[in-house]
């Protein structure tokens, strides 16, 4: 069996660079998948998917626009300019019937991308994100953080932010990842980090677009999520209809790196068995 390298790559798309991991398959290749992480993180929080991926699944995380070491470009984001960098992206690499995992913003993009070019996407993984807009306390609340960040900068924001994200226990034994994160906040300079913000307050909503989805998707959440709430990802699972909901016990907003055993058993699963060709080889429980 030939090893397999987790490399980096670079594509000139629009008027950007756009940094990403890739992860080739050995076998014959019959997925690839592209994982789109959260605000304010990159590409380097989905190294434990990537390395359990199996033989014959290409993995592929890229940094958003402004994030980790994409480049900027103009400066004006959307969510809607991250999915339309991600077409490009994806045609750049000649990539079609791809599978695509989000995490929150990431999240909101692989919804965006679907509603944009849905012919070229297979399948959807959802984690701890949701389909609705901002609300006005939820865009007030961006607003406020965003004059918080320019005052005082993004240490405070960092160790805030962090309290959000995690559980107790995962802040007090795992400071791999806690360092990773607070790695990935400070790459992203004040300017990015304040207009990923108003990225996020603008999004559309996505509630029309759920009847719509017709690939097989996986929602994830953390059981002890404290951003995302759960009725809305159950409203997420019952508005989507070939949908499976789980929860990953003991996590917080990022499952994939709190209990990434657990968060790869769910993807690879869903990969083999709603997205393979033979028949699903466990139960699900459907909400």
């Amino acid at each position: 069996m030939a090893e397999r390298i987790i490399r980096s790559g670079k594509a000139q798309i629009h008027d950007i660079n756009i940094s990403y991991y890739i992860k080739k398959a050995t076998e014959p290749e019959e997925k690839v998948i592209i994982f789109i992480h959260g605000f304010p993180f990159n590409k380097n929080s989905w190294k434990y998917q990537l390395e359990s991926l199996e033989d014959n699944i290409t993995g592929i995380a890229i940094d958003v626009r402004g994030h980790g070491l994409s480049t900027s470009g103009h400066g004006f984001f959307s969510i809607d300019v991250f999915a339309k960098d991600l077409e490009a992206f994806m045609e750049k690499l000649e990539l079609q019937n791809v599978v695509l995992c989000g995490v929150s913003m990431g999240g909101y993009i692989a919804l965006r991308a679907y509603e944009l070019f849905p012919e070229k996407i297979a399948g959807l993984i959802l984690s701890d994100t949701h389909h609705r807009a901002d609300d006005n306390a939820g865009k007030q609340k961006r607003f406020d953080s965003i004059q918080a960040i320019l005052r005082y900068g993004r240490r405070p924001f960092a160790i805030a932010f962090i309290d959000n994200l995690f559980t107790k226990k995962t802040i007090q034994e795992n400071e791999e990842v806690i360092d990773l994160i607070k790695s990935s906040i400070r790459r992203n300079s004040v300017r990015n980090i304040c207009a990923t913000q108003l990225a996020l307050a603008s999004r559309t909503d996505s509630t029309e677009l759920l009847s719509k989805i017709t690939v097989p998707t996986l929602i994830i959440r953390g059981e002890q999520d404290k951003i995302t709430p759960k009725a809305l990802m159950e409203e997420l699972h019952q508005g989507t209809k070939n949908s499976v909901f789980v929860e990953i016990p003991n996590t917080g907003h990022l499952p994939n790196l709190e209990d990434p055993l657990a968060f790869n058993r769910e993807i690879n699963g869903f990969l083999l068995e709603r997205l393979g060709t033979g028949n699903m080889k466990r139960h699900y429980n459907f909400i």
